[in-house]
């Protein structure tokens, strides 16, 4: 017993009440009644059992009435299952009579069905032989017997168990223990929810990836990973724990990359001024794999918020962006006024001003010619997250010009206008090209038809000229005709 405590984890209690429930089964396979409640007393120590049949004390009921009671309310079932039945067959007398029949006996079936899945209520109900004694029966048992007392008599054991008894008691350990060591590993991966925690790569099945937690498999589901990482069988990992939640087959751990919570577990790890609460992450924002911006602030006056997520010479950042495989992380001081914080949010940009609308909850930030591409960001990725950030929908303009880009599209209109102009230029140079050179076209049909027939020309003249050859040859002097064979 305790090596299978320490193998499975599972406490001793546990263990003990697993051969105790075992032994029960077995004893009701063998010798137990169907009226009997039957519990087992197991001693580790002589390995001995003791045998009872537990029932809870319970008024005296008049079981004539009750059984009265269950008849009326199941001939009250029997009437509405009839109305529903002529209702349905109300409704499918437009249908045609092939499907007649066929839908009869489906509804055979089901009533069928119905009447076997149908269980008493436990109103109706009231007592339950197997489990509840009457108490004019516990007195006899035991004088001194009350409603709601439990009472127990004890069995004989007519001898060894069987076979079977033994294949049920064998059954019900082996499901008694698994079911233990599920809800030992349930209970001990619940608490690190929203934590972060070391694993390693087992395999990936399909667009799944299957990480070893040790006494348990998690998941990262293709929506939990980051773009552009690969994960490699055997290589250590830190994964965030979004959810656990017990299943059919056991805890399901759900583990994600991507996360933003899991950029907030990295600074704390890695920066003792957010773990001991000097410095405060107010926000994050996150596009897994390309970049992040987060928000810190401080009550005290003599810390530096950002140079203390930073660190000397980067080195508590970069830790962080390694551990997130060369994520751009932006650190941002959080302002309560708006206008500030919205400011800080489109850095690396410098925003000359910011104009809020409350009703609509948006901004518009006006920056410089030359600081327009950075406050946007590639892909309009600078405004979305500072937009994420912020909780504002923030519109980008140049100074004396219009908006040139918003949050929600995140897009450049001059350039989208410049790119259409472009491409409209390049359809008509081409249409020219075409144009011009459909005349050439037939031109060069033209040349390469008349080389051809001069080809054949040629070739017919060398023919000619080697027929001639051979009969001045034949037709001349003997020897000559010789020579000119040889």
């Amino acid at each position: 017993m305790k090596q299978i405590c320490e193998e499975k984890g599972i406490s001793y209690e546990s263990v003990l009440e697993t051969i105790e429930a075992a032994l029960g089964a077995a004893y009701r396979k063998d010798f137990g009644n169907k009226l009997q409640n039957i519990k087992v007393n197991f001693d580790p120590d002589t390995a001995g059992i003791r045998v009872f049949d537990v029932k809870e004390v319970v008024e005296d009921i008049d079981l004539e009435e009750l059984d009265n009671k269950a008849e009326e309310e199941a001939e009250a079932k029997e009437e509405e299952k009839g109305e529903k039945k002529e209702e349905k067959s109300a409704e499918g007398g437009s249908q045609s009579k092939a499907d007649a029949p066929r839908e009869h006996a489906s509804g055979g079936k089901e009533g069928k069905k119905e009447e076997k899945d149908e269980e008493p209520d436990e109103e109706a109900v009231k007592f339950n032989p197997k489990t509840q004694i009457m108490i004019s029966d516990a007195k006899d048992i035991k004088k001194s017997a009350k409603v709601g007392d439990e009472i127990k008599v004890e069995l004989e054991v007519p001898g060894a168990f069987g076979r079977m008894a033994a294949q049920t008691a064998k059954q019900v350990i082996t499901q008694k223990l698994r079911e233990a060591e599920r809800e030992t590993i349930f209970d001990e991966y619940k608490d690190n929810v929203d934590e972060i925690i070391n694993a390693v790569v087992q395999r990936r099945e399909g667009k799944i990836v299957l990480i070893d937690l040790g006494r348990a498999t998690g998941i990262i589901r293709p929506e939990d990973q980051v773009p552009g990482e690969y994960y490699r069988p055997g290589e250590r990992i830190k994964v965030y724990v979004v959810k656990v939640e017990m299943t059919t087959k056991g805890p399901e751990i759900l583990l994600s990359r991507s996360h933003p919570e899991m950029v907030r577990r990295l600074f704390e790890l890695e920066i003792p001024e957010i773990a001991g609460g000097t410095v405060e992450i107010k926000a994050i924002s996150r596009e897994a794999g390309s970049r992040s911006k987060v928000a810190v602030t401080t009550s005290e006056e003599n810390v530096d918020p950002i140079g203390s997520c930073i660190g000397q010479r980067g080195t508590r950042i970069q830790t962080i962006i390694a551990e997130l495989g060369g994520e751009k992380i932006d650190i941002i001081e959080w302002s309560e006024d708006a206008e500030t914080f919205i400011m800080n949010a489109l850095s690396p940009a410098k925003v000359t001003k910011v104009e809020l609308n409350e009703a609509e909850k948006s901004a518009l930030a006006t920056v410089a010619s030359d600081q327009l591409s950075l406050a946007i960001g590639k892909g309009g990725q600078n405004v979305r997250l500072a937009a994420k950030l912020t909780g504002w929908k923030i519109n980008v303009a140049e100074e004396g010009g219009d908006v040139v880009a918003d949050s929600e599209q995140g897009e450049l209109k001059k350039e989208e206008v410049e790119t259409e102009e472009i491409k409209e230029e390049k359809e008509e140079a081409k249409e020219e090209v075409k144009s011009a050179s459909g005349g050439e076209e037939k031109e060069e049909k033209e040349v390469k038809k008349e080389k051809e027939t001069k080809k054949e020309e040629e070739k017919e003249e060398k023919k000619e000229k080697k027929t001639k050859a051979k009969k001045s040859a034949e037709g001349g002097s003997a020897s000559g005709g010789e020579e000119d064979k040889k």
